[in-house]
């Protein structure tokens, strides 16, 4: 039996950043419909969280699982879900890019806190000066027409 243990943060945008998650009710609703639909995909969200405009999860990834499968079944089964159910005034996307970066097993606990504190982080703090302390912690810089 192979045992594997690999954490990811994962973040995804809404398309260009619209606030579709415009209320605490709304994302309360839509992180847990990610959370059932994960468990039903054996996709291993650990917490998931964000803000009007994005989308913070902590998945520890299973052994035949790659980051981009997993963040299209979250992204792509979530938005149809919410479109289904007409939960947005209009049609709901999200961007097609995420970040993603390795978490070792002694930051998951402070990584869960940050994901589970995300509506006093940014009520300090704005998701774009967020991304643009990631790009330059990372060293990553963006490509003409891709934006997290």
């Amino acid at each position: 039996m192979s045992w594997v243990r690999v954490y990811i943060h994962l973040v995804f945008t809404t398309k260009n950043r619209e606030p579709f998650l415009n209320s605490p009710d709304l994302r309360k609703k839509v992180f847990q419909h990610i959370k059932q639909n994960a468990d039903e995909k054996s996709i291993r969200l650990d917490c998931i969280n964000g803000y009007q405009e994005h989308a913070h999860c902590l998945i520890s990834l299973g052994k035949e699982q790659n980051i981009s499968k997993v963040a299209q079944l979250i992204k792509g089964e979530s938005s149809f879900w919410i479109n289904q159910n007409n939960l947005t005034q209009s049609k709901f996307i999200w961007q097609d890019d995420f970040w993603a970066v390795g978490v070792s097993e002694r930051h998951v606990e402070k990584v869960r806190n940050y994901i589970h504190n995300q509506e006093t982080h940014h009520s300090r703090k704005t998701f774009k000066t967020e991304v643009n302390e990631f790009m330059e912690k990372y060293g990553w810089t963006l490509v003409k027409g891709n934006d997290l």
